[in-house]
This record gives C-alpha cells, structure tokens and sequence, in this order.
C-alpha cells in the first residue's frame, strides 16, 4: 500500500473517509462483541490513539513493538486476554460487504462445538473486487475445508475472518508462526470448517485497489 503507508499503519488508512479499521469494529459491534484485543507493531502510537478515541467494545492492546508475531504467533500471545469461549480473528484490514445476514452472525450461527476447532469465512472470486489471485481452499459438502487443487476450480479465498476455539493452539510454537501450521492439522484431522460469504469481499492492497473499494461502497 506504499506511499498510503509511508507513515501510518495500514488499518488506519481510509476508506471513504472512515479508517478501515472502523469499518472493521463496526462488524464487531453489531455482533455484541464486548471486548477485542487489538495487536501493535508499526507505528504502534497511532493504533494506541485509535483505541483509546473508541467507547466500545473494551479494547486490550497486545504489544508486538519488540518482535512481530505473524497471524499465529500474535494470537498466541494474545491468549491470556481472550478466554476459553470461541472467539472471533478479523484482520484490521478486512473489508467486506455483507449479504442477506452478516457474516459474522453466519459465522456465530454456523458454529459446531463437537465438530470444529475452526470456521474460516471464504468467498468465490466472483464476489471480490480487487483481487486476481486463484483461490485457497475449497468446501465438501458438509462444509470441510481442504486447501485448492492445483486447478484451481471452485477454489474460495480467504478473506480475514474466522471463528476459532482456543484449544485450537494447544501445544502451538512460541514465537513467529502463520495460522496456515495450524489449519493444515486441523485439515488433516478433519476439524477446520468453512462458510462461503454471500456478499462481497473487497480485497484492499493496493492504492489503486482503494479506489474499486471506495466505489463499491457509493454503490
């Protein structure tokens, strides 16, 4: 997103005048979220100042300035602030628009104890704007994720949401590590879930990227 991140943080850049984190807490608001922990890294002052501007939900800062810990390692050390229920992962960069319900009350509703660990939110590529990649994982039809054949047909994308349980990263690596260590056991033990997303996923990475996102939203 370089020169929008030359100096601030990627969440904070803004979509139709809204940082997109924004748009990000709005989803967690209407979903009755109470409390969200919000990890800092690059310039970590501004994301500090954001939160500290917002009246709810509560918001914990885990601290990353000294190492950044990727997708898994920060949840990991974020643990401790997030308790034993199931709770939700959003990048703060995540922009979607919801369909018939929101996503994330799709995601609350479809949520199997017994059967899962975690149940990631995907989208056919036909309902991204911005994006021109192939795809990550596809769905059986009891809605099992396994990753995409080397085709790439009717392969979803992963678009920074899911539901996950915390038992989820028992005996995970400290330190630096991508959530996909985790998703490939849980595939292989039968245990990562899916849902398809009914609206659109705006896939924001580059300046120009912005642009087809500020336009979708005046649509």
């Amino acid at each position: 997103m370089r020169p929008l991140t030359g100096d601030k943080p990627k969440p904070l850049i803004e979509v139709s005048g809204r940082p997109l984190i924004d748009y990000t807490f709005d989803r967690l608001r209407a979903a009755g979220c109470e409390r969200a922990v919000v990890n800092i890294h690059y310039r970590p002052e501004q994301i500090v100042a954001w939160a500290d501007a917002q009246t709810r939900p509560e918001i914990i800062v885990s601290d990353e300035r000294s190492e950044l810990l990727d997708t898994g390692g920060g949840i990991v050390k974020a643990l401790p602030l997030l308790g034993d229920e199931p709770f939700f992962v959003l990048n703060s960069d995540s922009f979607w628009l919801d369909g018939a319900r929101p996503a994330l009350e799709r995601l609350r509703d479809s949520w199997a104890e017994a059967e899962m660990d975690c149940l990631l939110l995907l989208c056919a590529r036909d309902r991204t704007i911005g994006f021109d990649g192939e795809g990550d994982f596809t769905l059986d039809t009891h809605g099992r994720v396994a990753r995409r054949k080397p085709s790439g047909d009717n392969a979803l994308v992963y678009i920074g949401c899911y539901l996950v349980h915390p038992r989820l990263f028992r005996g995970a690596p400290c330190g630096k590590f991508s959530m996909n260590l985790l998703w490939d056991q849980s595939i292989a033990q039968g245990r990562l879930y899916g849902i398809a997303h009914d609206g659109q996923w705006l896939h924001i990475g580059t300046p120009e990227a912005l642009a087809l996102a500020e336009a979708a939203l005046a649509d």
